[in-house]
């Protein structure tokens, strides 16, 4: 595999491969997956044990995966509702799941920079628009159900129109809310600096190693990674493999690989900026139904991307699904609208596969009998939630009988339901992609909401 076709990949000069597995090996913990949550994870562990011998074993490079060519946001996001997880695990767990979360933004650039990684991280906060009075309405009665279920209030503030156009000045604004709980990063810088910094803690990362198969422990048999080029034994064996975890046997309905894709711009001309605001980068989206998300980089590009592509049927993961020509054309269309005056070129576009639960619900799980462990399903808000889980993880694997703040997270020890056989799991994720477009479509052109959306809801139910 070459190094991705992304902004962010290429202002990484070519990347030299560490070696492959080539030989068998007897360690503490395994880690399979090169990305956020396997890297955050080691050196999680090692921090809170130096003695632990650690392995990553990563199929292409470190980063490879959704951990280098995300949208950069590091936000305080959570994939459910918080309706949803205050009826299933109460307000008080809800709230400090906010909290935790909130915490860890600064946290995790707190933690990049003592380790030396220069990722462009600022804590600008996120802006999410109101592009329509159907849009403000919703918005606004999302800012007055967090004030219901007593949240503090400056952790999501409405923006009337005059305010909004004060921090960017979208086209068509009717309002935004305002998040103080997001930063914008450069995702390739922090995930290549992770791994360098995990081997200088003396965590042994191999590349270009495909996990064929993972073993749980029976009897005095630990746990295995089985690999083309050798073998691990381990106490631990820790799956982190995310988007790519249908790749691995009789994982195929575990999560979805639902594609988002990305363009962005060459860099943006001192006018624009002082037309457009994003002052203190702030990251962007609006309250459409088909997800978007942009940020102004630290060279004053704007990567913008989104959903859209089609869901491939029996989860289906190929390097070609990373590029769709359709989808980058909306995706352009789209940032053009937000910002008509924007008349710099189209320079990258790029994508691949994110991890949908079927419920949504990410997981953090450790069996300490089989020696299997696994964190993930982050539904495209994983940059926070890996560096969360990987502290979980952590505590659970070196800590067992100890209680963390961590470990009483209310998706820790989560075990979600798989998705549906085929052909119903193709069929329901792509209408419900087609769902989401067409009540964008007929909200925009009639200003009410759409039977669509209500469809949309029982369908992710």
């Amino acid at each position: 595999m070459h190094p991705p076709d992304s902004l962010w990949w290429s202002s990484i000069n070519e990347p030299t491969w560490r070696p492959s597995l080539q030989r068998h090996l007897d360690v503490d913990v395994a880690i399979v997956g090169g990305g956020f949550t396997g890297l955050w994870t080691a050196r999680e562990l090692v921090r809170r044990d130096p003695l632990l011998r650690i392995v990553v074993l990563e199929q292409s490079l470190c980063g490879f995966g959704a951990s280098g060519r995300n949208g950069g946001w590091a936000s305080a996001f959570f994939p459910v509702s918080d309706s949803l997880m205050i009826r299933n695990f109460g307000l008080d767990a809800v709230h400090q799941l906010h909290t935790t979360l909130q915490n860890s933004v600064a946290a995790l650039g707190e933690a990049a920079a003592g380790d030396g990684i220069a990722a462009d991280f600022h804590q600008g906060g996120t802006l999410t628009f109101a592009r329509s009075e159907l849009q403000a309405q919703r918005l606004k009665s999302f800012v007055t159900s967090t004030r219901t279920h007593e949240f503090h209030e400056g952790d999501l503030v409405w923006l009337d129109p005059g305010a909004a156009r004060e921090r960017a000045n979208v086209a068509d604004s009717h309002g935004a809310t305002y998040s103080p709980h997001c930063a914008r990063l450069q995702p390739a810088h922090l995930v290549r600096g992770l791994a360098d910094a995990c081997e200088r803690q003396g965590i042994s990362i191999f590349e270009g190693t495909t996990v064929q198969r993972l073993v749980p422990a029976k009897g005095n048999h630990p746990a295995e990674v089985i690999t083309a080029g050798g073998s691990v034994h381990a106490k631990y064996v820790v799956r982190a493999t995310e988007g790519f975890t249908p790749t691995l046997p009789g994982l195929r309905r575990k999560v979805a690989p639902i594609y988002s894709l990305m363009v962005a711009t060459e860099p943006l001309t001192d006018e624009f900026w002082q037309e457009a605001g994003l002052s203190n980068f702030e990251t962007f989206t609006d309250d459409r139904h088909l997800i978007v998300y942009g940020q102004r980089t630290a060279d004053n590009r704007i990567a913008f991307g989104g959903r859209g592509a089609p869901y491939h049927f029996g989860s289906t993961v190929e390097e070609r699904f990373d590029q769709n020509p359709k989808v980058f054309r909306v995706l352009e269309a789209t940032l053009r609208d937000f910002f008509p005056s924007m008349h710099g070129a189209i320079t990258h576009q790029w994508g691949g596969p994110l991890a949908m639960p079927r419920d949504q619900m990410p997981s953090v799980i450790v069996d300490h009998e089989s020696g299997l462990a696994h964190a993930g399903g982050y539904t495209g808000d994983g940059v926070v939630l890996s560096y969360v889980s990987a502290n979980a993880l952590a505590d659970l694997i070196t800590s067992p009988q100890r209680t963390t703040a961590y470990t009483q997270l209310p998706f820790v020890g989560h075990l979600g339901r798989k998705w549906e056989f085929e052909p119903w799991r193709w069929l329901g994720i792509n209408a419900g992609l087609g769902l989401a477009t067409w009540a964008d479509h007929h909200e925009s052109r009639r200003g009410v909401t759409s039977r669509a959306s209500h469809l949309l809801d029982r369908l992710l139910q």
